[in-house]
């Protein structure tokens, strides 16, 4: 299973309450964004992180393809949730060959899958705890995420060429439109519905990225729960609030305390990078996402991190397609562009 690549596929983000598509034509200035759609992902078609229905998950990204206008047909799409870890890893240094023949080896002890039912690949860091050693990056997905995705894939008669992992197209995008940073360590996250996507790059290489549980759907979920009212109800105070609109004062309380345990988890990972990764710090933080809009949430995670945070452009340096595209469009799409974008810079055969 391939999971790096680069360059040049239509990048198909699957997500649990949108789909997104991406078709850019890479140029040396960055890139233009030739065509880019999204819908809604259907109800239920995703639960849990698993696809629970490919049906329905192939007809809405059949039919995000057609309004895409192209006549592409191969696809990099990404991997998400718990069926699929990344783990950087130490081993004594080899040549990448004989990595490529012990990462089974290694993975089953650093993986809690059944080594059997796992797809496997790696990257070699350029940075190394030792001079006797080198980090891997380890990225291991269940068999049976890999089928869901394909499976769906194809029944839109479509061609699934790379697999990679959402974290590690977010990396990619950021480098496409800001290079590489080779002089400090920042940290990316994509806030999401039901998962926020977090990467942290050093000396402009990819060297964690982990998924959390947490995101939108968690306000819509309490509000629903402690006011006892439906889920479309619940969703449509969240997005009253988040607007400034009047709203109970209960509302924003819950808002307010979904907020803070939002914050733990996303400091429980910062803390788990910091102790994994030789006491690395962060100077920086981007963040995009649909929910990252959440009133009070970026502030937050500022004040308890400390750390800067800044809007992530997933198209600084990709000039929109002006016959198709309009400026006010990019505005409208840019916080839900930046896996499908990162995706749509991926190449058949490219390692």
């Amino acid at each position: 299973m391939l999971f790096f690549k680069s360059k040049n596929l239509i990048g198909l983000d699957i997500g649990s309450s949108s789909i997104k598509m991406a078709e850019v034509q890479v140029t040396k200035a960055g890139g233009k964004l030739l065509a880019f759609s999204m819908v809604p992902t259907p109800e239920s078609a995703i639960v849990n992180g698993e696809i629970v229905d490919a049906s329905s998950l192939a007809t809405a990204i059949a039919s995000i393809h057609a309004e895409l206008k192209t006549k592409k047909k191969e696809v990099a799409t990404a991997l998400f949730g718990t069926a699929v870890i990344v783990k950087r890893i130490t081993m004594p240094k080899m040549d990448e060959n004989l990595v490529k023949e012990q990462i089974r080896f290694e993975a089953e002890q650093y993986i809690p899958f059944d080594i059997n039912n796992i797809s496997i690949d790696f990257h070699v860091l350029n940075q190394s705890s030792s001079p006797e050693t080198i980090d891997v990056l380890l990225i291991a997905a269940q068999n049976e995420l890999v089928s869901q995705i394909v499976s769906a894939v194809e029944f839109a008669r479509l061609k699934c060429e790379v697999l990679d992992v959402a974290g590690l197209a977010l990396a990619n995008c950021f480098e496409a439109n800001y290079g590489k940073i080779s002089s400090a360590a920042i940290g990316i996250f994509n806030i999401g519905s039901t998962i926020t996507n977090f990467t942290a790059i050093n000396n402009g290489e990819a060297i964690f990225t982990r998924d959390i549980p947490v995101g939108g759907f968690n306000y819509t979920n309490e509000i629903q729960k402690t006011m006892g009212v439906t889920f479309e109800e619940a969703e449509a105070l969240k997005i009253d609030a988040v607007s400034q609109k009047e709203v109970p004062e209960e509302v924003r309380s819950i808002i307010n305390s979904t907020t803070e345990s939002i914050v733990e988890e996303v400091r429980n990972t910062i803390d788990f990078l910091v102790a994994t990764s030789h006491g690395l710090n962060l100077s920086k933080c981007y963040y995009t996402g649909g929910a990252s809009g959440t009133t009070g949430l970026i502030e937050s995670l500022s004040r308890t991190i400390g750390i800067g945070f800044e809007s992530f452009d997933p198209f600084l340096r990709i000039q929109p397609n002006l016959q198709k595209i309009s400026p006010m469009y990019i505005r409208k799409i840019s916080p839900f562009a930046a896996i499908s974008v990162g995706l749509a810079y991926r190449m058949i055969g490219d390692s």
